[in-house]
């Protein structure tokens, strides 16, 4: 029998309070039988488990966190979207998420009501054990020594109801140490408890005191009472866990932002009628209308009108898009100008928000590997201090004696509740989660906690070059043809062939067909796509073959005069493909896609970050390496059949490198899976989103360095995070112990609270930093403009004011430059040439290829060769 894909389940897990509460609950739920995976997300109180999809595993799930001392209920899948069969089951890969701000809300208020009612009796407390210490009256006369008995009781009355309003530390702590797991809870409990029995102990001794006739005993007996301590540690963890709650409440900040983006209500037009529902009730195929000012309320294409969106929400592209009828719009985008009519495709669910938010939840639910190895450190952290506690006591017994048993009693209880587990569960989630976040914001989707800590470590890029360094949108630039045939004589031929190809150099031939009104035959038979070579098939009758010069040896076609074009036009970065009928060349038609404006820029943003940028394409060398050039790569590799690309990657890893492969098309799917963080352009196929790591939402090259910045600087947050709860840790903990007792450095048990609870507090507060992480620019304050890479002329001339005397002798020089396809490239050759001497007004056209310039007479033509070469371009004529 075929074995089923496991289905994936979310469940809320309360009674958690640290690290070792997590890996208990983690390991428990794992050992189910039927449960593929579980991984528990302490930051956001919840459980993702991969299982057999049986309901009898989902509550053996629910029966075993129970039975652990936790509480586990399975959010249940998305509710299916309208306008979709209701009998339609979730995919396994479909994780119910919701908001976050809900479960944060809540733990944020239970904190605050469980703080006010331990302070109101705390602060009393405090304030009755403390006064005399610090000469502060006491009301009653509770200070004289005849009010001590009082003073005593009165500390119980106090310090009881705070035990109670805190019950459920005491009920999880002594559960999780029943089941031999013991956790943050467990050492609370046991110090606050062992301080409120030992107190209890000494008040019997000091009410027999009084019964016996002996108050002298009572003043005696006063500082072996701790029922302040066992009051003001809960109150103190308490304080603590409030501003812990509401510092995490503002980790989840982002993914509750996104599920607000969508309206509450949509305008539906029916029957020339426009009627207000509500946004769940829309159904796919509805036809909704949206003005200016409001959100699309669903993912639908427009069916009328024409407006201006902002998309920013979504992709953190601010600059408006214009949408016609049409055009796709998503739900959560805003309408700043205009008016359209959208039919509804996809609603609840279904829609791109929700895939995101989707996407977001479940990376922030995944688990990195510094923060398995931090997992491993809290599985055993408890059970070592409560080892240390117990050794603390019994040395300080040795040492002291039975007259210092008090003294022993306050190191054990302080050891036990300075100790913070939570610090060291809290330092990896929290800046995954606000580091994942932060990226979806800029449109950088990280799909786990995985790919957001490998892409910190990356040292090599490899770029597909169309659609992800180029837009994607290549034209025809130029036609030469044989004798005797004509240009639509060449597209016609062309044209018939490429109608039936998906490749983007097909649609920019069928684009210049179109545009020039030639028909294109429809007997087209034997069709076939040669991998890294072009299409081929019989054209009424004909045998026409397109592709490039390899391809054209494989069939037997003498290219001629042709050859000679193709290497100009690839000098020229554009790519030339031949056509061919019944083995006779007919002509060329040269392609070229334009270089998009932040390329260079981002590639320039790598090199600062040490990481080596490599070119991977399928064109001639020649062209590749002009494009390298214009781009200051490090490594060209072209002529690349789609097949092997993963391949070369390979290579990579094999060389030691940690490689990013960034693609966007079916062709790149099997290297994005082999590198070791796949990128994805957001226009990409789905094959290779897929495929992907992490998804580049706004199809931008820049944001290839920004992920790789945003992963270093989460890494560095979680550093910090884990170097402060160690550091802690291992500081305070020997100091609570009493190794700094001879010098007179001790900790009581409340300061040792209120330490555990700050450095809880400090871990999640530094997590937030993240916030205010922002993507580098590069060192271009304005990148060049890059939208005509084939028309540029160079604006860096000198004013005609500042030409020196004796500029009448200069003579008009131009130089025929090959190598030249974008504005970087005219800003090399003219700066190169402006540093000669008696050389001035420069200027450089990307459309003819040249350098016009006025030259002294010192000025020789060889000059001028040596000045373009040494920029990396050839020079194949002065005159």
């Amino acid at each position: 029998m075929a074995r089923t894909a496991p289905v994936r389940e979310t469940f809320d897990v309360t009674g958690m309070t640290c690290a070792a509460c997590q890996v208990r609950v983690q390991k428990v739920a794992s050992q189910v039988a039927g449960v593929t995976s579980a991984r528990v997300n302490l930051l956001k109180n919840s459980m993702d488990v991969e299982y057999d999809g049986s309901p009898a595993t989902v509550q053996a799930v629910i029966d075993a966190v129970g039975k652990a001392g936790y509480g586990a209920a399975p959010r249940g899948p998305l509710p299916p979207a309208q306008g979709c069969s209701q009998d339609a089951r979730p995919s396994p890969e479909a994780g119910a998420f919701v908001d976050p701000a809900i479960s944060a809300n809540k733990a944020t208020r239970a904190g605050l009501r469980q703080l006010v009612w331990s302070s109101v009796f705390a602060l009393p407390l405090f304030y009755v054990a403390m006064g005399p210490m610090f000469g502060w009256p006491l009301p009653f006369r509770l200070g004289a020594p005849e009010g001590l008995g009082v003073r005593a009781l009165v500390q119980l009355l106090l310090s009881a109801p705070i035990l109670l309003v805190n019950h459920r530390t005491f009920s999880r702590g002594f559960s999780s140490l029943r089941q031999g797991a013991p956790n943050m809870d467990s050492l609370i409990a046991i110090g606050s408890s062992a301080s409120f029995a030992y107190s209890l102990v000494t008040l019997g001794q000091m009410l027999w005191a009084y019964g016996s006739g002996r108050p002298e005993d009572v003043m005696g007996l006063m500082r072996f009472l701790y029922f302040d301590s066992a009051g003001m540690i809960l109150a103190l963890v308490a304080l603590g866990k409030y501003f812990e709650a509401r510092a995490k409440g503002k980790t989840t900040s982002a993914i509750s932002a996104l599920m607000d983006l969508t309206p509450k209500t949509a305008t539906v037009l029916k029957d020339g009628r426009e009627t207000q529902v509500r946004a769940e009730d829309l159904r796919v195929g509805d036809r909704v209308v949206v003005r200016a000012g409001e959100s699309m309320p669903a993912d639908g294409v427009v069916a009328q009108g024409n407006a201006s969106v902002d998309e920013s929400a979504l992709s953190g592209e601010p600059m408006p898009v214009e949408k016609a009828p049409g055009s796709p719009v998503t739900a959560a985008t805003v309408l700043r100008r205009g008016w359209i009519g959208v039919d509804v495709t996809a609603v609840g669910a279904d829609t791109t928000l929700a895939a995101i938010i989707r996407l977001v939840d479940e990376a922030t639910s995944s688990k990195a590997p510094i923060e398995r190895r931090a997992d491993r450190v809290a599985g055993v952290f408890v059970p070592v201090v409560l080892g240390l506690a117990a050794l603390t006591f019994l040395t300080w017994c040795v040492i002291g004696g039975p007259d210092r048993l008090s003294v022993a009693f306050e190191h054990a209880v302080a050891v036990l509740v300075i100790s913070c587990p939570c610090a060291l569960g809290l330092a990896t989630p929290t800046a995954i989660m606000v580091g994942t976040e932060r990226g979806a914001r800029y449109g950088i989707l990280i799909k786990s906690a995985e790919a957001l800590e490998a892409a910190g470590s990356l040292d090599a890029v490899v770029f597909d070059k169309t659609g992800t360094l180029t837009e994607g949108a290549p034209r025809v630039v130029s036609l030469d043809v044989a004798p005797g045939v004509t240009e639509d004589d060449l597209l016609r031929l062309a044209g018939a062939l490429e109608r039936k190809s998906e490749h983007p150099l097909a649609e920019a031939i069928c684009a210049c067909v179109d545009e020039r009104g030639v028909q294109v035959s429809d007997n087209v038979s034997s069709f076939e796509q040669v991998a890294g070579g072009g299409v081929r098939a019989r054209v009424d009758g004909d045998v026409v073959v397109v592709g490039n010069e390899r391809l054209m040896g494989e069939v037997g076609v003498s290219l001629g005069e042709l050859r000679r074009l193709a290497q100009r036009a690839a000098a020229q970065a554009q790519t030339p493909l031949f056509v061919a009928k019944d083995g006779a060349a007919q002509g060329l038609i040269s392609v070229a896609d334009r270089l998009r404006p932040s390329a260079q820029p981002t590639v320039e943003r790598l090199r600062r970050q040490k990481i080596r940028t490599v070119l991977l394409t399928g064109d001639q060398r020649r062209t590749a390496e002009v494009i390298g050039r214009a781009l200051g790569v490090d490594e060209v590799i072209a002529d690349v059949l789609p097949a092997d690309k993963e391949r070369h990657v390979r290579a990579l890893q094999e060389d030691g490198h940690r490689v990013a492969m960034v693609g966007d098309g079916i062709n790149d799917a099997p290297a994005l899976a082999r590198a070791d963080v796949g990128m994805a352009v957001g226009a990409g196929t789905d094959v290779a989103i897929s495929s992907a790591d992490i998804v580049l939402m706004r199809s931008d090259p820049a944001d290839v360095a920004s992920a790789i910045e945003l992963s270093r600087a989460t890494l560095r947050d979680i550093r910090q995070n884990l170097f402060w709860a160690l550091l802690y840790n291992c500081a305070c903990i020997p100091v609570a112990m009493g190794v700094l007792s001879p010098w007179g450095v001790t900790v009581s048990p409340m300061v040792g609270a209120a330490a555990m609870g700050l450095s809880s507090v400090f871990v999640v507060t530094n997590a937030l930093r993240l916030f205010r992480w922002r993507p580098s620019v590069a060192r271009e304050a304005t990148p060049p403009d890059l939208s005509s890479p084939f028309a540029h002329e160079s604006s860096r001339r000198e004013p005609a004011a500042t030409i020196k005397k004796g500029t009448s002798n200069m003579t008009t020089k131009t130089i025929d430059i090959e190598g030249m396809m974008c504005a970087h490239c005219a800003a090399h050759v003219t700066e190169a040439l402006e540093g000669l001497k008696d050389v001035r007004d420069v200027r450089v056209s990307l459309e003819d290829g040249q350098a016009t310039l006025d030259a002294g007479p010192l000025v020789s033509n060889e000059r001028l060769q040596k000045a373009v070469e040494a920029a990396g371009y050839t020079v194949t004529g002065i005159r």
